[in-house]
């Protein structure tokens, strides 16, 4: 109603003015969505374009130049078997690419000048999509999970903290063993030292020492990662 009001051709109305007063214009001082700006004919811009953060997610065609987006003055063009054709203009090479049924590619867009190559334009993205993704899958993700104990742990609860230690690192995880100290027992730091020195050998089997006992406040800790098979 109040884009209707404002588009209205001739004397406005006293409820057009009323509504332009006290609605409309401090919307569009604010930048509102409504009614925010009119083209040729009183044709109303997009509402989602005026929102503040708006990002246009329409196909824009690939991110690497290709034949007629290669707008440079000249570049270094590799024909489709590897062999260098030397230095030329995009318009040039662009003609040797159309010759053979094939497109001009830009490979490296920062070289002085320019490479780019003269193979199928849609094999080499699926070549390139597949090789990203297979380094994806071979990319290994260590985390890294705590076990903690007090200077005092009983023997049973030292045994099951042992064992969860042993688990995660057949998993492939690191483990970081922590002896937390409250009030004067940080006084006695030498429990600590030796309830980590025996963790240390009792799995030294499938775990390595990275680095020495630190202390950090009221925790002192050591880093245990999985030995590689």
């Amino acid at each position: 109603m109040v884009c209707r009001a404002l588009r209205r051709s001739g004397t406005p109305s006293p409820l057009s003015e009323n509504l332009n007063r006290h609605v409309a214009a401090p919307l569009l001082r604010r930048g509102s969505s409504i009614c925010r700006a009119t083209g040729s004919g009183g044709q109303l811009i997009s509402s989602f374009q005026s929102r503040r953060g708006f990002k246009d997610r329409r196909d824009k065609g690939p991110s690497v130049r290709i034949n007629e987006r290669i707008r440079v003055p000249e570049i270094r063009v590799i024909d489709d078997d590897g062999s260098q054709i030397g230095v030329m203009s995009p318009r040039q090479a662009l003609e040797i690419a159309r010759s053979k049924g094939l497109d001009l590619v830009e490979v490296a867009p920062s070289a002085q000048p320019p490479v780019c190559r003269i193979i199928n334009f849609g094999k080499w993205q699926y070549e390139q999509k597949k090789k990203a993704k297979e380094a994806k899958s071979k990319q290994t993700f260590i985390t890294v999970k705590e076990i903690k104990f007090r200077p005092g742990t009983d023997e049973h609860d030292y045994t099951f903290k042992k064992n969860n230690a042993v688990r995660m690192l057949k998993d492939g995880d690191k483990v970081k063993a922590t002896v937390h100290f409250r009030g004067r027992e940080i006084t006695h730091k030498e429990l600590g030292v030796a309830l980590l020195k025996r963790l240390e050998q009792e799995l030294s089997e499938i775990a390595i020492v990275e680095g020495t006992p630190k202390l950090e406040g009221m925790n002192m800790f050591i880093m245990l990662a999985p030995k590689k098979k």
